[in-house]
């Protein structure tokens, strides 16, 4: 008996979702909601769908863009910076570097600032290379309008998007030598690891103290990060893998963990989300080891 479709694309179905949400909860909500109206078509019409992938991406997005109107006035009353929710993933998905690039924190933020049916394009088209026809069959559009989208929202993204060329061992030493600086207090080690325009960006959900809104430059935050040492003196640091990259969990000791992800360019980091929204950390479980 061959493998459901449904099953055999759910990994897809859920990156989908994922990308256009941001949220690892909305997506599975998504993911449940596509295979209940998967079974009911496939139960009532007792035979098979001719392209089942394409159904089920049609699906998929159709309930993605139903979400993101709802997402988007929560979002607007949402305290503070608001950030994707991370996801924890494995090295093989850092290898797929076009994958691993477009589930970053920092890409998902940039597509946060498209409009939703730009969203679902780029995604569809840029990230899965779904067709063209397709892609305008699952948005009730033309190709030709789809392919004006397209164009679009890959000409935002492309002014916005950082680059992550990087390789994952310099990763891991970059944010190892940022670590081993901020648990210990290093002023100096900080200032070398922190690009001079680097960008920290937090999310608390007002339910976790952190920066009430973006702050640019090393010198700036160099010696606020160097006063983590003193307050929270037992902190551990964890290098885990989330969003397709290296990144890490900072555990103070007790409420208020902390994921961070970075963007580096050229040996420093660039840019910095530190996301300590406890609902958004409820799904990365705890990280049995610690590597250094």
């Amino acid at each position: 008996m061959s493998e459901d479709p449904f099953v055999a694309h759910r990994s897809l179905l859920f990156t989908i979702a994922y990308e256009m949400l941001g949220s690892v909860a909305d997506a599975e909500d998504v993911v449940q909601e596509t295979w209940l109206r998967w079974a009911a078509v496939v139960d009532a019409e007792r035979c098979e769908v001719r392209h089942p992938r394409a159904y089920l991406v049609r699906i998929v997005t159709r309930l993605c863009l139903n979400r993101l109107r709802t997402l988007a006035r929560q979002r607007e009353e949402y305290v503070g910076e608001w950030l994707p929710e991370p996801v924890l993933t494995s090295p093989d998905v850092a290898e797929d570097v076009e994958l691993a690039e477009s589930v970053s924190i920092a890409m998902l933020a940039v597509l946060e600032t498209l409009l939703p049916t730009e969203r679902a394009v780029f995604v569809l088209r840029e990230v899965f290379d779904v067709p063209y026809d397709e892609i305008a069959e699952a948005l009730d559009k033309s190709p030709a309008a789809v392919r004006q989208i397209a164009t679009r929202a890959r000409k935002h993204v492309a002014a916005r998007r950082p680059r992550m060329s990087v390789s994952r061992t310099e990763q891991e030493q970059v944010v190892e030598r940022f670590l081993a600086a901020l648990t210990t207090g290093d002023v100096p080690g900080l200032l070398k690891v922190l690009a001079p325009d680097v960008l920290v960006v937090g999310d608390g959900g007002g339910l976790a103290p952190t920066i009430p809104k973006p702050v640019r430059g090393a010198a700036k935050l160099a010696p606020v990060m160097a006063r983590f040492a003193e307050v929270a003196p037992g902190a551990r640091a964890f290098i885990i893998d989330l969003n397709g990259g290296i990144a890490a969990r900072i555990d103070p000791g007790g409420e208020n963990d902390t994921a961070v992800s970075f963007v580096i360019e050229d040996g420093r980091i660039t840019q910095i989300y530190a996301i300590r929204n406890p609902h958004k950390l409820e799904r990365l479980g705890e990280v049995a080891e610690l590597r250094r």
